[in-house]
C-alpha cells in the first residue's frame, strides 16, 4: 500500500519519471485500476451535494469504463494515426499511465465544502489533465508535448461524443 500512495504522490507531483516506471512496470496495472476507483471515489463523494447517493456508485462505475475507453482511443490515436518515429506502446502502458495521472483527482472529496465545491472540482479536472497529458508524452515516447495534448484532446472529443451517443439511446436525457 505504501507503493500505491507513493506512486500517487508522484503522479499528482507530475513526477516524469514515475509515468516512465509504470509504463514499465507490468505488475503496475492492479494498482493502476485502484487509483481510478479511489479518484472517481473521491470525486463522487465530492459530489454527493449535487448528485446523490447514486451519484457515488455509478460516477465510479463511469469513471472504471471511462478510463478503459480513453485509454484505447489514446493508444490507437497516438500509435496509428499520430505516431512519431520512435513511438512504440501497447494498451497496458497506456492503461496505467492514464491511470495513475488520475491521482490529482483525489482532491476532489473536498468538493462537498460549501462554495469551494466548483472550484475543487474545476481544479482537479485541469490537473487531471495535465497529469495525463504527460502519462500519454511518456507512454507513447513522444518528444512533443503539443502532439500529446493533440492525442488527448481528440480522444476527449471522440469520448464526449461517445458518451452523448450513449446518453442519448439510453434515454437519460428523457428522465428514464
Amino acid at each position: 500500500m505504501d507503493t500505491l500512495i507513493n506512486r500517487m504522490i508522484r503522479a499528482a507531483k507530475l513526477d516524469v519519471q514515475l509515468y516512465e516506471e509504470v509504463e514499465k512496470d507490468q505488475t503496475a496495472m492492479s494498482q493502476a485500476m485502484a487509483v481510478v476507483v479511489i479518484s472517481s471515489l473521491a470525486g463522487g463523494i465530492g459530489s454527493l451535494g449535487a448528485m446523490g447517493l447514486s451519484g457515488l456508485f455509478f460516477g465510479m462505475i463511469a469513471s472504471l469504463v471511462g478510463w478503459f475507453i480513453w485509454a484505447f482511443l489514446t493508444y490507437f490515436i497516438g500509435t496509428r494515426l499520430l505516431p512519431e518515429p520512435q513511438t512504440k506502446a501497447d494498451m497496458g502502458e497506456l492503461l496505467r499511465t492514464i491511470g495513475f495521472s488520475s491521482s490529482p483527482g483525489v482532491i476532489r472529496v473536498a468538493g462537498v465544502i460549501p462554495f469551494l465545491g466548483a472550484i475543487v472540482m474545476f481544479a482537479a479536472s485541469i490537473w487531471m489533465l495535465v497529469a495525463m497529458v504527460i502519462a500519454v508524452r511518456q507512454a507513447l515516447d513522444y518528444q512533443s508535448t503539443g502532439r500529446a495534448v493533440g492525442v488527448c484532446l481528440i480522444g476527449w472529443v471522440v469520448q464526449m461524443v461517445l458518451y452523448g451517443i450513449l446518453f442519448a439511446l439510453l434515454g437519460a436525457g428523457s428522465g428514464l
